[in-house]
């Protein structure tokens, strides 16, 4: 998120400079650079490839059931949009996310429940109905300030645990957690929503975190009990089939998790206006520029982890191959080795191949 961050502000810092060294160039009005700003998130949303109807989850852990009005992004996507368009840290375990049909994600009303699973074992349910959670409330407040120093140092904005949006409700029939959190991050105005549901198995659980403005409540309300039965686990993985003399039992309860981490809805999204705000001024010929140069910038971040992915196995291939070879010389020598077959010696050295 840094190097995006340093790449947009080259390209305003180039344009800015450009302008100044020909300052006759059309005023670009609010309306024109809505529009270049809209062209480049069209951009982004072109490359996204949304799925629908039952997706079957890694490891063959989980079915999830995409519900009428809503479509999905896999694991990949579902990184890139939680990194490079909305600024939170990278996450193991991302399965995917979900959000309406009729949105797109880059738009900035777009809400999306992020799917992820942690196999941290078998949550104990028994404390659920000894929790006070105003109590906790307090303790997870204090907490998330006292983390603020690292998240600063890492670049990222501070978070305050505002308060419940909906307070925790565990469904012991189901086996279903769920809760909703008010945040603030940083200076941004507008508070964050995160919508969390937790879907307990044998060894581990499920988690949906939906991730809003705090004025879209009400919406993410309405969908809530469409999004609750989405999951079916796979037969041995169901929390029915927990095995207490096999089984890992996990370190928290129910308490536990909904003492967890929490998600920004920041990122491009908002640097995009950031950078683009000063720019009114400039003229049409390098707004269009700019733009190109953000849609470049997309396309270096998404191609650049393929480019990685297919060097990583060529990698992998080299060395298999070079294994094979290894092996052939070794039986080669055990062959040489056996027979009366003498070779006189020489000090000519073989060319070795350069270092990779």
């Amino acid at each position: 998120m840094k190097k995006l961050f340093l790449l947009l502000s080259l390209l305003c810092t180039v344009g800015a400079t450009l302008y100044a060294q020909n300052d006759k160039k059309e005023t670009l009005s609010e309306a024109e650079l809505l529009k270049a700003q809209q062209a480049y998130l069209d951009s982004v949303e072109s490359v996204m490839k949304y799925q629908t109807g039952t997706i079957q989850l890694a490891n063959n852990l989980a079915k999830i059931n995409i519900p009428t009005g809503f479509k999905y992004l896999n694991a990949e996507q579902a990184n890139l949009v939680l990194t490079d368009l909305w600024g939170n840290p990278p996450s193991e375990g991302i399965l995917g996310l979900i959000l309406p049909a009729n949105m797109k994600i880059t738009e900035g009303q777009a809400y999306a429940f992020i799917i992820e699973w942690d196999e941290m074992g078998y949550v104990k349910d028994d404390d659920a109905d000894e929790i006070d959670y105003d109590d906790l409330l307090k303790e997870m407040q204090e907490d998330a300030e006292a983390a603020n120093e690292e998240r600063k140092e890492a670049g990222y904005p501070t978070v305050k645990l505002v308060g419940w949006a909906a307070k925790p409700f565990y469904d012991k029939d189901r086996k279903i957690l769920h809760w909703a959190k008010e945040i603030a991050f940083g200076e941004t105005p507008e508070h964050t929503l995160n919508y969390n549901i937790r879907i307990l198995g044998r060894k581990g659980v499920l988690i949906l975190n939906a991730v809003s403005s705090m004025n879209q409540l009400s919406l993410v309300n309405k969908d809530i009990d469409k999004v609750l039965d989405i999951v079916e686990f796979t037969d041995g993985n169901k929390y029915g089939d927990f095995n207490p003399s096999a089984d890992k039992i996990a370190a928290v309860g129910i308490g536990g998790l909904v003492a967890g981490k929490v998600l920004a809805k920041l990122g491009i999204l908002a640097v995009i206006g950031k950078f683009f705000a000063p720019l009114l001024k400039l003229g049409k010929l390098l707004i269009v520029g700019i733009v190109a140069g953000l849609s470049a910038i997309w396309r270096f971040i998404t191609g650049r982890r393929k480019e990685e992915e297919t060097s990583e196995e060529a990698v992998t291939e080299t060395t298999d191959e070079t294994t094979e070879a290894t092996e052939i010389v070794a039986e080669s020598s055990d062959s040489t080795t056996d027979t009366d077959i003498t070779e006189t010696p020489t000090n000519k050295e073989e060319p070795q191949n350069p270092p990779v």
